[in-house]
């Protein structure tokens, strides 16, 4: 059972561990709790997925366990294996009593069949290896259970999720079932590098998660960095918004935002002066891009630009921005702009029971 009467409630309580969200998300994740269904979460990295478990965990009291998926994952790392060393000390220890069983047997085949009858008790709970997914099958105290970066692993993972995600449970074939000793939330997130299969994503709610609105940024800035003032704050966002519009290959994140303000304050930027950031602007550039093609291009482009706080200016929700599009003519780069869906906000699609969705702007999210 959820300890949230609304969605509201639990956006006040996400709020109150400073994870931002907006009243759709908010809603999203309260009636993944309330059904006790599973919530897969697909967006860009670094707008606040992850996050949403670790804040979660805390604001429902459950302990967090979490399963980092990458290529080659199996079952070994995520729900179990056997203890092989504790097995061969049990075994040594039984030996001598072993050997008095079966002083009296009148041949090998006797001695090999009575063998086959006894159980050593080597398959039991006692010897198992815990991993994340039976560890919140078997927590006998709430869990968050989050399965992080699930688009990473080959698609045959995905089916040993299923038995936990449908049944929350795990079957061990020497041993049985082990059913959940309580309801895990479970959360599952995805970069989008592959499709998902069709029974996993029929297993969960599914949200999108972008990029939030530049209202809600600023917000999330100033509640992570406390110490901000709000003109670097906006200066900081609104570059940062100028630099998701150029064809990067990463784009900031909001966890790169917040390290880029954090940055800002400790360099001493003078929030009252529109020219200061454009001074230490190279350097936040190294909090904010990760890839020197990137750094290279942002730099060429926003070079002869007035300073950092002008060149975008807010885009209201339902108001539509150029998508930037890169051409190779000869040995120059030419970018060309084409109509699209706003740029920067946050696209928020509920997949509800008809397979359509909906789209809203304004999801705000802790990186």
């Amino acid at each position: 059972m959820t300890p949230f009467a609304s969605g509201a409630e639990l956006k006040d309580a996400l709020r109150r561990h400073d994870y931002i969200a907006d009243d759709e998300f908010a809603t999203v994740v309260h009636l993944a709790t309330a059904l006790e269904r599973p919530l897969l979460l697909e967006g860009p990295a670094g707008v606040g997925k992850t996050e949403l478990a670790k804040a979660l965990a805390a604001v429902g009291g459950r302990k967090l366990v979490r399963l980092q998926c990458y290529e080659g994952l199996d079952d070994s790392r995520a729900l179990y294996e056997w203890d092989y060393a504790k097995q061969l000390l049990h075994v040594q220890m039984l030996r001598d009593r072993i050997g008095e069983l079966l002083a009296g047997r009148a041949d090998l085949a006797d001695a090999s069949k009575f063998l086959a009858q006894q159980d050593f008790g080597l398959y039991s709970e006692t010897f198992l290896s815990v991993r994340p997914l039976l560890e919140a099958v078997l927590s006998e105290e709430p869990v968050v259970l989050l399965v992080d970066e699930v688009d990473r692993t080959e698609e045959s993972m995905e089916a040993l999720l299923l038995e936990v995600l449908a049944e929350r449970q795990v079957t061990i074939p020497e041993v049985g079932t082990f059913t959940a000793r309580s309801t895990p939330w479970v959360i599952l997130t995805s970069n989008d590098t592959r499709e998902l299969s069709p029974a996993l994503k029929r297993r969960c709610l599914h949200y999108h998660v972008g990029y939030p609105t530049p209202e809600r940024e600023r917000e999330i800035v100033t509640a992570r960095v406390p110490d901000v003032r709000p003109g670097t704050a906006h200066q900081i966002v609104d570059l940062s918004r100028t630099l998701r519009d150029l064809p990067l290959r990463k784009s900031p994140s909001i966890s790169e935002v917040i390290d880029a303000a954090r940055a800002a304050t400790v360099m001493g930027h003078d929030a009252d002066d529109p020219d200061s950031l454009g001074g230490m602007r190279d350097v936040l550039l190294a909090t904010l891009l990760k890839y020197t093609g990137d750094v290279d291009l942002a730099k060429t482009r926003l070079g002869g630009a007035a300073p950092a706080a002008a060149v975008s200016e807010p885009i209201a929700p339902e108001a539509s921005a150029p998508e930037a599009v890169v051409t190779e003519s000869g040995s120059s780069r030419e970018r060309v702009t084409v109509a699209s869906r706003p740029a920067n906000t946050t696209t928020a699609v509920f997949r509800g029971r008809g397979g359509g969705g909906r789209d809203a702007a304004g999801s705000g999210l802790r990186g």
